[in-house]
């Protein structure tokens, strides 16, 4: 082996250097593999990239990543939805938020329906979402798509943050039932509803994200476990995922935040009907940082221990 070395032009110490690092790679690669089934268990639908942000290894690089826990089988497959759950009528207000510039949260929330579908049966979800901290204020979950669905979940969101400044929504008939009408008037809140989708794009991504990231990997078999389900869903994106644009805070963390700060240091979100909120830095730059991007990472999460077990990795490739 030593007139191997000399012949490639290696040292023998070398070798054993490069041996001894490949070793130390391995368990590495070992706790974090751990830690993204971890997270890959508490969140179905996180995206690799999103993981690697949220785990950020110090010793491994992004792409090396993502190749390695694509290999490893972390993708994640994405259904395409089919069924409607807008019926437009003839009533509708205009669209009072294009270009609105927001720095506060309850200035406007956004509302969509949405179906999730299990075993044969379709249910439908109502979320209410704050367009400025991205959380979801209120939700409901039904078996059919009546407005007393959309009565439901406005009602939490208004007993627990009181009414916004204007609601939006599609043209969909439950936002026009009178009752639902009426009580948004009875509170100052003005009514803003959109043309299309595009339009309502927070609410829409909101149904996509809930769906996509949270339901539809789960092994979900009834009704009662579906809002199980739903419920924690709701919590965990409120309470524990972390999003790029709100400087990597999650929803009710920032408007915990924003809260606290005088307005002219609250970061300003511009409304663009196509859903891309531009957060703009205002004076105080230590709290917040410009981001554009509508990314999000998932959740962090703490090590168990307990869980770790041998895992066989020799079949990717470390080098």
């Amino acid at each position: 082996m030593n007139d191997l070395y000399k012949v490639i032009g290696i040292s023998k110490q070398a070798v054993y250097n490069y041996e001894r690092r490949q070793l130390v790679l391995e368990d590495k690669l070992q706790d974090l593999i751990i830690e993204t089934e971890q997270l890959k268990a508490e969140h179905p639908g996180c995206g690799v990239e999103k993981m690697y942000y949220t785990l950020s290894p110090d010793f491994i690089g992004r792409d090396r990543f993502v190749e390695i826990f694509m290999q490893l089988g972390f993708g994640v497959k994405r259904k395409r939805n089919y069924r409607r759950t807008t019926y437009a009528v003839n009533k509708y207000y205009p669209n009072l938020i294009k270009g609105m510039k927001v720095n506060a949260p309850n200035i406007i929330w956004q509302s969509d329906i949405t179906y999730i579908k299990i075993g044969d049966k379709f249910y439908y979800a109502v979320f209410i979402i704050d367009v400025y901290t991205k959380e979801i204020v209120g939700y409901s979950l039904s078996d059919h798509m009546r407005a007393t669905a959309n009565m439901e979940a406005l009602n939490m969101a208004t007993n627990k943050f009181g009414y916004p400044q204007i609601h939006h929504s599609d043209r969909g008939s439950q936002y026009v039932y009178k009752e639902y009408i009426a009580l948004l008037k009875e509170n100052n809140t003005k009514i803003s509803m959109a043309l299309s989708a595009q339009d309502n794009a927070y609410a829409e991504r909101i149904n996509r994200t809930i769906k996509e990231e949270y339901l539809e990997p789960k092994n979900i078999k009834s009704y009662k476990g579906l809002k199980r389900e739903l419920k924690n869903a709701v919590e965990h994106y409120n309470t524990r995922r972390i999003h790029n644009h709100l400087n990597r805070e999650t929803p009710g963390s920032f408007r915990r935040k924003t809260i606290n700060l005088l307005p002219q240091d609250r970061p300003m979100v511009i409304i663009y009907t196509e859903g891309n909120n531009k957060v703009m830095r205002i004076s105080n730059p230590h709290n917040f940082t410009q981001d554009l991007s509508l990314a999000h990472n998932c959740p962090k999460i703490k090590q168990d221990t307990e869980m770790k077990k041998k895992i066989n990795i020799k079949t990717v490739n470390l080098i």
